[in-house]
């Protein structure tokens, strides 16, 4: 039955595109569990990210981002054409999501927040982490203004997780750690797990088996809020820890968060550009085609099952070409 929907996906695809035009899809992932998260559903597990990988190999041309920066803007990206990506840098990116790619002869670009390797964790993990093994049944979240949230089920407990991230990300970074350390203290946990995110020798072992190294920041700020200085130095240091490591140049671009003018505005374009990237990625919903500019593509990754469903959706969204930026299309 997968045969039959990649057939189908790569068909499908390849008549959009000869209708309208070339254009460039962008997955985007973060994790790739070794089993299903049950707080988690849509994350892929090594199982599901392994079906995903045969689909898209099967389905279209899978590129670097680098090539396909490159082939946008001399105007000759070729039809199916799709770029695979990973944010922040867990540790599951190397252990268990490269091992899958390398079955299926693929590439990805890697997007690594450096000041979270060798042991380092990010501060939405250490919130989800509390209130995953937290032992109450109820937390008091007065101090944020969110009242009191049950925990006697998954799903109390993922609605408390997803109330939490939206009100803490957009707090400055100092007032962001002391909310999720006070959230820690309410949940009553002691110790987190100190190994979500890769050492520096896993980012080597990707570099080495072929896949692309891209810059993320060192601690994966709002950007916008930061003062513009300081946004520079997050993406220059990000990008020279990650050149320290691999030994070779790094000029590609994650914007954190990614959404424009919530997360990024212009200001932080034109420094990435400045800073001698060659293009850079957001996480506004669509596809790119030639002649879009390169410091600003959009990423689309479907959610859940079947995987007919997900093929169905990668498919429909061929057709997304008007997608937020931070300039006027």
């Amino acid at each position: 039955m997968d045969a039959v929907i990649a057939a189908a996906s790569r068909a499908a695809v390849g008549l959009t595109h000869a209708a309208l035009g070339a254009r460039l899809s962008i997955l985007i992932f973060h994790r790739v569990r070794a089993q299903p998260d049950p707080l988690f559903p849509n994350e892929p597990d090594a199982r599901r990210f392994e079906r995903l990988m045969r689909l898209v190999g099967k389905s279209f041309t899978v590129l670097p981002l680098g090539t396909a920066v490159s082939q946008i803007a001399a105007g000759d990206l070729p039809p199916r054409s799709l770029v695979i990506t990973f944010d922040d840098g867990y540790r599951d990116n190397a252990e268990i999501a490269l091992p899958i790619l390398a079955r299926h002869g693929l590439v990805a670009s890697f997007f690594v927040t450096t000041g979270f390797l060798d042991g380092g964790r990010m501060w939405n993990d250490s919130l989800i982490e509390s209130v995953r093994t937290s032992p109450l049944n109820e937390l008091d979240l007065g101090f944020l203004g969110l009242g009191r949230r049950p925990l006697t089920s998954l799903p109390d407990r993922r609605a408390a997780i997803d109330t939490l991230l939206a009100r803490i990300k957009y707090l400055g970074p100092e007032e962001r750690n002391a909310a999720v350390s006070r959230v820690q203290e309410l949940c009553r946990v002691r110790e987190l797990p100190g190994c979500l995110m890769m050492a520096a020798e896993q980012v080597r072992v990707l570099h080495r088996a072929g896949m692309e190294i891209g810059a993320h920041t060192v601690s994966h700020p709002i950007l916008t809020a930061l003062g513009p200085h300081e946004a520079e130095r997050e993406i220059a240091a990000g990008r020279r820890r990650l050149e320290e490591i691999i030994d070779a140049p790094v000029d590609l671009f994650a914007y954190p968060n990614g959404r424009p003018f919530r997360d990024f505005d212009q200001t932080h374009v034109d420094i990435v550009r400045r800073l001698g990237f060659r293009g850079a990625v957001s996480t506004a919903q669509g596809v790119a085609r030639p002649g879009d500019d390169v410091f600003q593509l959009p990423r689309f990754t479907p959610w859940g099952d079947p995987l007919w469903k997900w093929a169905t959706q990668l498919t429909l969204s061929q057709t997304r070409t008007r997608y937020a930026t931070t300039v006027a299309s």
